[in-house]
């Protein structure tokens, strides 16, 4: 008789294969964008390929940290948790879907109003590189997710509560608002790499601005994924996009 993958591993496999289309797409749409006047080390084909693979691997981590320690700390994927265990993700989802929507739509209108705040560098910049809706949806709805949340406030959280706490119960509240908080400071500044290669530098107003509003959408999606999972997080990131588009009329 053959032998079937735990569930855990089947849980893992899930998540990463989610989060691979946004790696796919981000990297075909926007690589060639932000990398049309460099100079190149290798053909563009093979730059893109690299970058996936370093994509999916550095998802893998994630995913593979989130699976580890996201349950010792109370955080839960419960669709793709039923999904991966044989069942329908259907029940398991719809308790999430009333506030990932609408903390989605009410973080899309105010994306829209912040992005009127936006430095005029970064604003004149944008006009030439523009991500596709549906790379901002999934890479971000779902990808970033992974990465940050799922990955990296689970560690986070897992740290607190190992080395604070001495794993006694599960993680105060002051402890994962501390994970919630840094996961999110941690969102902003891995957006800055991007703005640089858009605006060529750094100038301060650019950072506080990306940063800034950055983080506190983070904080939003890592609320959502401690009270009512990830699949909240990832339903209210991705509506967050939807909704801006819509109202920037583009």
């Amino acid at each position: 008789m053959g032998t079937h993958p735990s569930p855990r591993l089947r849980l893992g496999f899930l998540l990463w294969l989610s989060g691979m289309p946004g790696v796919v797409l981000i990297s075909v749409t926007m690589l060639p964008q932000l990398l049309r006047q460099a100079p190149l080390p290798a053909p563009m084909g093979l730059v893109i390929a690299a970058s996936i693979a370093q994509s999916a691997a550095l998802l893998g981590l994630a995913v593979w940290a989130g699976v580890s320690l996201a349950p010792r700390v109370g955080f839960r994927a419960p669709a793709f948790e039923a999904l991966a265990a044989g069942h329908p993700g259907g029940s398991a989802l719809r308790p999430q879907l009333v506030p990932g929507l609408a903390a989605g739509a009410a973080s899309g209108i105010l994306l829209f109003l912040v992005s009127r705040l936006a430095p005029a560098a970064l604003v004149e910049a944008q006009k030439s590189f523009e991500a596709p809706v549906l790379a901002r949806v999934l890479y971000g709805g779902v990808t970033e997710e992974l990465l940050l949340r799922w990955g990296f406030m689970s560690a986070l959280a897992w740290l607190l509560w190992r080395f604070i706490q001495k794993r006694q119960g599960l993680p105060r509240a002051a402890l994962v608002w501390a994970a919630i908080v840094l996961s999110a400071l941690a969102f902003g500044a891995g957006h800055l790499p991007a703005a640089s290669a858009l605006t060529g530098g750094l100038a301060i107003p650019t950072v506080i601005y990306v940063v800034g509003a950055n983080t506190l959408f983070g904080i939003v999606f890592g609320y959502l994924f401690w009270r009512w999972g990830l699949e909240a997080a990832m339903l209210a990131h991705a509506s967050a996009h939807v909704v801006n588009f819509v109202a920037s009329g583009a």
